[in-house]
């Protein structure tokens, strides 16, 4: 049944949606590798005292490399390009560049699983990607954009680590499990942001509302979020999953709307509800034509 994977795929966007607003607070109190680190750590120990669901992991030989490829792209490389993608362009330019990703998908997956993409799917991608490019350009744009050309192109080098990830774990799940190949990016990616932890000064003071910021970002964000997408993935086409990337900056608007008193205007809402018909109009199933008889 495809209702759950459609609902899976939208409270895993909630999430992640809420992930900017806050990721917003804790970068002003922690360095970026600090908060990575953190959030990686919690996802971590979460997934220690779910041990017993990791049983079912058994090694198949030849596979190191697409298990290494699939822990370096996300989190390792996403996370750096994306953090680092902001500090050069604008969050509307980098919103644009993001709504590509169902696109890259598309290409990824036709190269490496074969999947086909229909005109109807290719219809709501373009809708999305309109209503991503309205969304993106209504707002007021940040004055810190000192080099927006490096900026782009760390974004799209992020966006093609989350299309070649999403593909090799649609190849991945099916011998290994949703849950081993989930709990894989937490462990590793603690090690990763580890070394980039130690190199910021820590503050001297912790407030309990910025821990448990750090503890939803980990729990609920790093754990649950790519547990819901990634389960959803192995659902249905890697390339319908994807579509539902365009629900982020919709989101991110409504929960900036609602926790920051962000503004929110007739365009930005009109440009929401597009990217929702696009996503609508993309999981609509295709028709088929009937043989001709005589």
């Amino acid at each position: 049944m495809r209702l759950l994977p459609m609902l899976a795929l939208t409270l895993a966007m909630l999430l992640w949606g809420s992930s900017f607003i806050a990721l917003k607070h804790v970068l002003s109190v922690w360095g970026f590798g600090q908060v990575l680190f953190m959030r990686m750590l919690v996802a971590a120990c979460c997934w220690l005292f779910l041990w017993r669901k990791l049983g079912n992991f058994r090694y198949q030989a030849g596979d190191w490399r697409w298990l290494v490829l699939l822990a370096v792209l996300e989190p390792c490389l996403y996370f750096l390009c994306e953090v680092n993608a902001l500090r050069f362009t604008s969050a509307g330019q980098a919103g644009m560049v993001c709504a590509l990703l169902p696109l890259m998908v598309a290409l990824v997956a036709y190269l490496l699983l074969g999947e086909r993409i229909t005109r109807r799917q290719m219809g709501g991608f373009a809708l999305a990607i309109a209503g991503v490019m309205v969304l993106s350009v209504s707002g007021e744009q940040p004055l810190g954009a000192p080099n927006p050309l490096l900026g782009n192109s760390l974004e799209m080098l992020a966006m093609l680590c989350a299309a070649t990830y999403s593909v090799t774990f649609k190849k991945l799940s099916s011998r290994y499990g949703v849950m081993p190949l989930t709990a894989l990016q937490a462990f590793v990616g603690s090690l990763f942001f580890f070394p980039f932890a130690l190199r910021e000064p820590w503050p001297d003071s912790w407030q309990p509302m910025d821990l448990a910021v750090i503890i939803y970002l980990g729990a609920f964000v790093t754990l649950g979020a790519y547990l819901l997408n990634n389960w959803a993935v192995t659902q249905v086409k890697v390339t319908l999953a994807a579509a539902y990337v365009n629900l982020l900056p919709v989101f991110t608007l409504l929960f900036a709307y609602w926790l920051l008193d962000e503004r929110l205007t007739l365009l930005q809402g009109l440009a929401c509800l597009l990217v929702l018909m696009g996503i609508a109009v993309g999981q609509m199933p295709g028709t088929r034509r009937r043989p001709v008889t005589a």
